[in-house]
């Protein structure tokens, strides 16, 4: 069973960064598709970010230029960095894991079977 546990949310200003992690309880990363999903209150789970077995990849129209994912397959750690945040990212973020390698151009939530608790992220106007 894999465990996800997601780290580094809280309350920045717009225009602030923060560093999400999240953390395996098995290694994975060097097989798995890893993904950052967010949902705001009222609103429908999205992707963010997914990176794949090989290290390629995806992000959402709305956070190109300004989210970075990464994994650190010897740490087991998946990281998002988050610059130049907007009230708009406002969400809980997740981290979820599917148990293949390839992720797609745009991951769907559905696809993957392993999911963290959430950690906030806050962006004040």
């Amino acid at each position: 069973q894999v465990q996800l546990v997601e780290s580094g949310g809280g309350s920045v200003q717009a225009g602030g960064s923060l560093r999400l992690s999240c953390a395996a309880s098995t290694y994975i990363y060097s097989k798995y598709c890893m993904g950052w999903f967010r949902q705001a209150p009222g609103k429908e789970r999205e992707g963010v970010a997914a990176i794949a077995s090989d290290g390629s990849t995806s992000y959402a129209d709305s956070v190109k230029g300004r989210f970075t994912i990464s994994k650190d397959n010897a740490k087991n750690t998946l990281y998002l960095q988050m610059n130049s945040l907007k009230p708009e990212d406002t969400a809980m973020y997740y981290c979820a894991a599917r148990d293949v390698g390839f992720c797609g151009s745009s991951p769907k939530a559905f696809l993957f079977g392993y999911w963290g608790q959430g950690t906030q992220v806050t962006v004040s106007s």
